[in-house]
């Protein structure tokens, strides 16, 4: 993915958008991380206005959207949702048909489904306005709890921040682990919220900060080679099984296993792209056990196999300089 364009109309929202643009449209070669060529791009050049009232002044039609590796929709007006600009509509539908990512962020699914792109398939979106999609939109999987879904090459994801982690899930395919943590680290957000995650998380933050989990998850990472139970965790957190997976999953939005389980595969990517450490060493550092666990597991939720993966990720050991410089050096020798 070299290519990105983002398609903003009237009415467009300022969160949402910039959230496509912070994500692939800064300079972070600094830190070792290959350039998209990103353009901002609507139907008539000119003055596009946000529903804030303020306006962009947007010099690209939708032309270069016909060649871009990554075509992002970003929300419009709820009177937009099924009036959208037919321009747009050949788009999106031009995306899918050669196989280009394409990537909503909050009600911009609303555009993807009018384009009929989503059919058949699964999505996602605020889950104030799922029940709308699912009554106007019936061939379309609807879930309304999670942060985002991927289906395919075509990604949506639930409200304002679930936008962030959407582009990152899509970063973590296309530059790696490695990368993607770099950008989460200059965002100051989490590297990785796993898409199962639930959209509404009951309690934000702890009522007292001393119930606060986070010493627990801090030891779960520091233990991931360990078997660790919900009633080792428990007690770690002083409280019973049962109060402590209800509370785990109010405090982030999934279970203890599930959490601790993408955790590990988290690890397992780091080490497949930054060691030359055998699949059962790798399964043993993360907590799966087995070469043929750690496959399984990677497999169902990435897509793709270890060993495929470290093909695509890893950085010859030994070899002089930083694993994110000479992972930025191959993309920019590809792009040559």
């Amino acid at each position: 993915m070299k290519t990105v364009a983002v398609i903003v109309q009237d009415g467009f929202a300022p969160f949402e958008f910039g959230v496509a643009c912070e994500a692939f449209g800064l300079d972070r070669s600094d830190d070792g991380i290959p350039n998209f060529d990103f353009k901002v791009v609507t139907p008539t050049p000119g003055v596009v206005t946000s529903k804030l009232g303020f306006s962009l002044n947007v010099d690209d039609d939708l032309s270069f959207a016909y060649t871009a590796d990554l075509v992002v929709v970003s929300p419009t007006p709820r009177e937009w949702w099924d009036n959208t600009d037919p321009r747009v509509l050949d788009v999106v539908r031009d995306a899918a048909a050669r196989g280009a990512w394409l990537l909503s962020v909050c009600s911009g699914s609303f555009i993807l489904a009018q384009s009929g792109v989503l059919d058949g398939r699964k999505a996602t979106t605020h889950w104030m306005y799922a029940d709308t999609m699912a009554r106007m939109y019936p061939a379309i999987e609807v879930d309304p709890d999670v942060l985002y879904v991927q289906d395919g090459r075509i990604i949506t994801s639930a409200g304002t921040a679930a936008g962030l982690d959407a582009c990152l899930h899509l970063l973590r395919q296309e530059l790696g682990a490695e990368m993607t943590n770099t950008i989460a680290r200059r965002m100051v957000v989490p590297p990785q919220r796993d898409g199962g995650q639930a959209q509404y998380i009951q309690r934000p933050l702890p009522e007292v900060s001393s119930l606060s989990l986070a010493p627990v998850t801090d030891w779960m990472l520091e233990n991931l080679r360990a078997d660790l139970t919900v009633d080792q965790l428990a007690a770690k957190a002083h409280m019973s099984a049962r109060t402590f997976a209800r509370r785990f999953k109010a405090d982030y939005g999934t279970t203890p296993a599930s959490w601790l389980g993408r955790q590990r595969i988290i690890h397992a990517q780091r080490l497949l792209e930054q060691t030359d450490y055998g699949l059962d060493r790798i399964a043993e550092e993360c907590g799966f056990g087995s070469a043929s666990v750690l496959r399984q597991n990677f497999t169902r939720v990435l897509g793709t196999t270890p060993t495929a993966y470290r093909n695509t990720f890893c950085c010859e050991i030994g070899t002089g300089g930083s694993a994110l410089e000479r992972r930025a050096e191959e993309l920019a020798g590809s792009a040559a």
